[in-house]
């Protein structure tokens, strides 16, 4: 289910917001304001770089920074704290939903 971004303008009319839209486009996130329309690329850049990667954290009410690793892909969960570092997510206290 490929989405895409979009680039808009910000509320204030200064500097750019980026959209991103899941495949039937319905509205999934939208970003901090970018200054100018590179910055606004480099930050969906970001984004992607990060999206594929990053750790789910869970910083809401109770939830104590945990790292939380969803039930279809516990196999693969993993978490690193150094790059040459690799520990199975059951041994370091991560939690499954």
């Amino acid at each position: 289910m490929a989405g895409h971004f979009e680039i808009i303008d910000a509320p204030d009319g200064r500097g750019f917001r980026v959209r991103l839209l899941d495949g039937a486009g319905a509205l999934v996130a939208t970003s901090m304001k970018y200054p100018t329309k590179r910055a606004a690329v480099a930050g969906i850049s970001a984004i992607r770089e990060v999206a594929g990667t990053g750790l789910i954290r869970d910083m809401s009410r109770g939830g104590h920074g945990e790292v939380i690793i969803p039930k279809s892909r516990p196999a693969q969960a993993t978490a690193r704290l150094h790059s040459h570092t690799r520990f199975p997510a059951t041994d370091r206290g991560l939690r499954s939903l």
